[in-house]
């Protein structure tokens, strides 16, 4: 399996970002944080880059029961999913999230390692139905 889980839309932005929220929230996601790195970047450097926009996705059953195993686990909390615009590829919005099981298989707690397996199934479940069709 790769680092991450990705797909590829041929949207709008604006059309992706709010299809990757309604995707996550199919799976039982909230988004609890967003970073819109380009505005950032222009408003504390003056740098322009394409639209590039973090999304803080957090399953509250599932976080609640990895706490509940290793409080140190908030540290990987919550789930960053990555909506950008491909600047190789103009009209082409990649959305990315990193297999949360690559993360937990260094702590070696097997209960941790379930928890990751099924947060990887439902953020997998999620970009998977947007490269199915974002409308």
């Amino acid at each position: 399996m790769g680092v991450a889980l990705s797909a590829n839309l041929a949207t709008r932005f604006e059309d992706a970002v709010a299809c990757t929220r309604k995707a996550l929230v199919q799976q039982g996601f909230g988004v609890l944080t967003e970073i819109d790195i380009k505005a950032t970047l222009k408003a504390k450097l003056d740098v322009e880059m394409e639209d590039y926009l973090i999304l803080g996705a957090c399953h509250p059953t599932l976080a609640y029961r990895a706490i509940s195993v290793d409080r140190q686990i908030g540290l990987l909390l919550p789930c960053n999913v990555l909506v950008r615009a491909d600047p190789g590829n103009p009209g082409t919005v990649i959305v990315e999230a990193m297999d949360p099981g690559i993360l937990l298989e260094v702590t070696g707690e097997p209960t941790l390692i379930e928890i990751a397996d099924e947060v990887t199934a439902r953020l997998g479940a999620a970009i998977a139905s947007l490269a199915d069709g974002c409308a």
